[in-house]
């Protein structure tokens, strides 16, 4: 079953949970009477716990469930209203970015979607640095991935690895690695780019208006954070 932010949301309430308080799957199943699997799906956000359920895991764990309910997508606002006023280069540092680019192999590649728009001053959510590279490297990062404990993203399971490593494999481009989740645009060529400045460094990044147009994700976000702005008067 694709999981619902809600189901996303419950699994990572159950996993939070557990481990502040130091205990493994078992542990919990053995305290709520329900089996390991069932918490490890649940965790994963593959399966919606149902009332009952939920309410033994959270008991076990000497808490219980609040309901609430907030406009469609408040979270994802409160999120840009924060981002917004943080220092850019804080949000560089905790994204690692700057380690992960000179770490890369040396092939050609430029910043792209949700990190592009985080360089331009955008305060769009960023869950990892996002780079656009040419299938003619792809060999080249395959091998990089490997040497760094590459893991790819197994959307069947929701979790890395269990899957073929290199972009050419059918499945998302989004990796692990030892400095940090990775995601790659893979494409025939680096569309254009414009250089920023923040610190001592120069970045390559897709402009703006490039994104809007190209990159779905991004583009809903900045009309998000446009619409939020006029709506504030900003």
């Amino acid at each position: 079953m694709p999981s619902t932010r809600l189901v996303t949301l419950l699994g990572a309430t159950v996993r939070r949970e557990r481990q502040l308080r130091e205990l493994t799957q078992r542990q919990l199943a053995e305290l709520a009477k329900v089996s390991q699997t069932a918490i490890a799906r649940i965790e994963r956000g593959d399966r919606a716990p149902n009332i009952p359920v939920l309410e033994r895991l959270l008991a076990a764990m000497d808490v219980q469930l609040v309901v609430g309910v907030e406009p469609l997508d408040a979270h994802l606002d409160a999120r840009i209203d924060d981002l917004a006023v943080r220092p850019i280069a804080e949000r560089i540092e905790e994204l690692g970015l700057d380690e992960l680019l000179d770490r890369l192999p040396d092939f050609p590649q430029v910043l792209t979607g949700s990190t592009a728009a985080l360089l331009q001053g955008a305060p769009v959510p960023v869950d990892a640095p996002e780079i656009a590279l040419r299938w003619q490297d792809s060999k080249l990062f395959t091998r990089w991935l490997e040497t760094n404990y590459g893991q790819r993203w197994n959307a069947r399971w929701s979790e890395f690895g269990g899957v073929w490593l290199e972009p050419e494999e059918p499945g998302e481009h989004r990796w692990s690695t030892t400095y940090g989740e990775i995601r790659a645009t893979m494409c025939d060529e680096l569309p254009e780019t414009i250089e920023v400045r923040h610190g001592r460094r120069s970045y390559q990044v897709v402009p703006l208006v490039e994104l809007e147009l190209t990159d779905a994700r991004a583009a809903e976000l900045l009309r998000r954070y446009r619409d939020r702005q006029l709506t504030s008067g900003g």
